[in-house]
This record gives structure tokens, sequence and C-alpha cells, in this order.
């Protein structure tokens, strides 16, 4: 939709083939409905915040950042507002106002629109763009095709991998691609107990079978029935290699990431000092959540019904040890209906960074997450979206 809005119309014709039953589907669940459309960061940060090929968008971004993308919206009539982490949202916090501009613009730009047209694969001739086959068998001419299919997330928006196999079908190559920005399934003896469970400023490591750490870093989590979630799981989903088997693997939950085992110890002195006679699982309430205490009481090894004051200094430091690092074994990565973003897809060593046009057939285009780019959540992977949109765009148009 933005690259269709943006092609000049007295250069091309532009037809749009959309295989849903309306425009922008899956637009409609970002930000959780409510629409982040981009990140106020400086294009040196966001090229930070992508996973896979940062140096691919350096060109993009750099042409259309995320204050082109704020002032196209804000043109076409979108009032926006920015939140914490940068995040940029419309101001109504609906999702449907970002579609409902696009759709606007399609209109002014007089582009033909075509809903529930999916297609079977992209003609060529020569090594050069011919047009599509479409689902129900017509041929349609074109000089330029513009695969904009997504990747495989959220597949009940539409996003079933259709790009990909146009591309192989073409002889391009697709890296192999996984969910990402995803829960992450682990241990359910421990995690299944505390589902609904949030903490906050919680560190959180991964480390794989030989204790070679693999992530670090700190943040909000959610216990989840069949794992854990939250954004720093999610970060970690988009920072860990794709080809990670993640089962195997082990998360460490350092629950006072604030203090030092020391400064942890010396609190556990004087809890367990203004409460000498109380027994031990009497006496944690103030350290974790509530749902948390009788969980890290079992982890302990200490008798719950010890009292305080024979607790032991090996037990206590025992204690202090287990809260900085809680294990927790994972069993693998959520699915592609739970997942954000796809990591994986066209390989951009076939695409021209600069136009998104691959380079061994002419007059065909790559844009969004059918690439092999993908970066954290946030407003990140839709400002590739709208940046690789514009690329392309420009290259049609001959700008």
């Amino acid at each position: 939709m933005m690259c269709a809005g943006l092609i000049d119309a007295h250069k091309a014709d532009v037809l749009l083939l959309e295989k849903n039953e309306k425009l922008g589907k899956k637009l409609f669940i970002t930000g959780k409905g409510r629409g982040n459309l981009t990140n106020i960061a400086d294009v040196r940060t966001m090229l930070e915040c992508i996973s896979s090929n940062p140096k691919f968008m350096y060109s993009a971004l750099y042409s259309f950042d995320s204050a082109a993308t704020m002032d196209y919206f804000e043109a076409l009539g979108l009032k926006l507002k920015t939140e914490r982490g940068g995040r940029v949202f419309p101001l109504s916090d609906h999702a449907y106002e970002i579609t409902d501009c696009l759709s606007r613009r399609l209109k002014q730009n007089k582009v033909n629109v075509c809903l529930k047209s999916g297609v079977k694969k992209i003609l060529t001739d020569n090594g050069r763009v011919s047009g599509v086959l479409s689902a129900d068998g017509r041929e349609i001419q074109a000089d330029c095709v513009i695969v904009a299919t997504g990747g495989l997330s959220y597949p009940s928006t539409g996003s079933t991998g259709d790009g990909f196999s146009f591309a192989r079908e073409l002889g391009l190559k697709v890296t192999d691609t996984c969910p990402s920005l995803v829960p992450l399934n682990a241990d359910k003896t421990i995690c299944t107990p505390l589902a609904g469970v949030s903490l906050k400023n919680i560190g959180v490591s991964i480390t794989d079978r030989k204790g070679k750490k693999l992530f670090e870093d700190f943040g909000e989590l959610l216990f989840t029935h069949n794992g854990l979630s939250g954004p720093v799981i999610l970060t970690a989903s988009s920072r860990l290699p794709k080809n990670t088997d993640i089962s195997g693997l082990t998360l460490h939950l350092d629950l006072k990431k604030a203090l030092s085992f020391e400064q942890l110890d010396e609190r556990l002195i004087r809890e367990f000092k203004e409460n000498p006679n109380k027994q031990f699982k009497n006496s944690v309430g103030s350290l974790f959540v509530h749902k948390m205490e009788e969980m890290m009481v079992a982890l302990s090894g200490i008798s719950p019904e010890k009292p305080c004051n024979s607790i032991s200094r090996e037990e206590r430091q025992g204690f202090a040890r287990i809260i900085k690092n809680v294990e927790i074994s994972l069993k693998g990565r959520g699915s592609y209906d739970e997942a954000v973003i796809t990591k994986g897809g066209v390989d951009v060593r076939q695409v021209d960074p600069k136009t998104m046009e691959a380079k061994e057939i002419k007059g065909l285009y790559f844009i969004g997450e059918v690439l092999d780019v993908d970066a954290l959540t946030g407003g990140f992977n839709l400002q590739i979206a709208w940046s690789t949109a514009a690329a392309a765009a420009r290259a049609v148009s001959g700008s």
C-alpha cells in the first residue's frame, strides 16, 4: 500500500493485487491493535536494532527514515504521538487509521486495487519480468512486479510464504526461516504454575549446553502456560541465531538484577534478623510476588518450616545464589501464529539495496518482511517496510 501510493502516477499505471478480502489486514494487529507505526530513533540506532542484515538497510533508511514516515502520514491527516521507548502511534490508538490513510492515498494516486486476487506465479521472459499469473488463471502483463507478501508470521492475515515460493520458482535463494519476536517454550513445571505473573527489571541470559552465553539483557517478562513471553523474551528470540536449536538451551533469571550478590546477602541477613522466629516459608514475602514464594522456597533446598534464626550462612548464601540465577530449561520457539515477524527470507545478496530490485531479474522487486531482514519490537519492523517500499517506488518511478 505504501509503495503503490508513492509511485509516480504520471510514469506508471499501478495495479495492487490483494488476496485478502480487505487491505492492510496485518496492520490492524500491529502494536496490539494500536498501530506501532515507527520509532523516533535515529538511523544509526535503528540499524543497531535490526537483527538480520542491518547493512542492507543502510541506504533505504537514510533515504526514507522515521521522520520521513511521520511526515508522510501526518500529511495524509494522521495525528501521531510518541510513547516510551520512542514508539510512535496514532493519537487515537487505533491501527485502522493507518490503513485508512494508505487507502486514501491509493485513491489519490489512482491505483487500481483488486481484492480477493491471489497470484500463482511471477512470469518472466529472458531474465525480465513480464507479469503475473493470477489465482484464477489470468495472465496479467506488467513491466515491473513488486512482491510485498510478508513472511510466515500470523498466517491468518495472509502471510503464508507466497513470496518465498515466487522467489524459489525463479531460482532465487530464500534463507532458512523461523518465528521471531515470539514467546519461548520452557519447562512447564516452573512456568505453568506461574502463568500470568509479570516481572520487571529482571536480568535474563541464555546459555548453550557448554555454558556459552548466547544472549544477555534485562527488562520485563511474563510467565505463560507454555513458557515465557514479554519484551525481554521477544528480544531474546530475535537476537538468537535462527539456526540455533532452542531445545536444550538454559535460560537464567536474575530476580534481583539491581542488587549485587553481596547486597542481596545483606538484605537476607536483615530479613532473617527482623523475623528470627518466623518459619522460612513465611519470611520471603517481601522478596517475591506472591505466586513465586512457594517455588523459590522449594528451589532453595531449605526446610520450609525452619526458623529464620536457624538458617546457616551456607544456606542463606545458597539461597541468594539461586535468586540471582533461577535456571529454566528451554524447549523451543513459539509458533508462527504467535510470532510478530519472520526471521529469514529472500537472500538480500540477490537484491539491490538502493532499489530493492532483484539483481538477476529486471523489473522484480522485493519489499518488507519477505526479505531476510528483521528487527526488534518497537516500530522498527514497520519502518523497514516503509523504507523498502519507498526505495522500490523511487526506482519504478525513475526518480
